[in-house]
């Protein structure tokens, strides 16, 4: 099964929502969720668990983690929220930059055509990509409840077009 790492800052909402709301709807694939500046083993606000159920997914005994080079030992994509954490892999953990994007860039550009998704991931030379402003996923930390479902929403969307792209069966 491929192994998708969600990535955020704090491990605390974005990664959590993206990571909850994939193992909801594909579990076809191991989903790992860690931050690039965490607080080790917080669990995840109020306001995330109910933006998460928000969009019709379960919400389980989450507890932050940093973003270790053995979280990435084997897995086939990070799905970053933003540019600052693709920047963040690129300078801490340079072997994976290749499997490293952000969630908006990999929605609108990951192929579905033929090969495995390591296959596909690759091609994209995600390590060359030039990141730009429109591909960040905004922090809704610190925001009103209502802040936290748009964003839930927002990530809900992409994967909505991601899923079936990280699943597809190689040709």
């Amino acid at each position: 099964m491929p192994h998708v790492v969600t990535l955020c800052t704090g491990n605390a909402a974005r990664s959590v929502m993206a990571g909850a709301i994939l193992a909801e709807h594909v579990p076809a694939i191991v989903v790992s969720t860690r931050g690039t500046h965490v607080v080790e083993g917080m669990p995840m606000s109020w306001r995330t668990r109910d933006a998460i159920v928000g969009v019709g997914a379960k919400t389980d005994g989450h507890r932050s983690r940093q973003l270790a080079t053995a979280d990435l030992a084997d897995a086939d994509l990070v799905l970053a929220m933003a540019r600052e954490h693709v920047e963040y892999v690129r300078r801490r953990h340079p072997e994976a930059s290749a499997r490293t994007g952000t969630l908006k860039r990999l929605a609108r550009d990951l192929p579905l055509g033929t090969g495995t998704l390591v296959e596909r991931v690759a091609a994209l030379r995600l390590d060359e990509v030039v990141l730009e402003p429109w591909e960040d996923v905004e922090d809704p930390a610190g925001g009103e409840p209502e802040v936290f479902h748009q964003c839930a929403l927002e990530i809900h969307e992409l994967l909505a077009v991601l899923r079936p792209i990280l699943v597809a069966v190689p040709a």
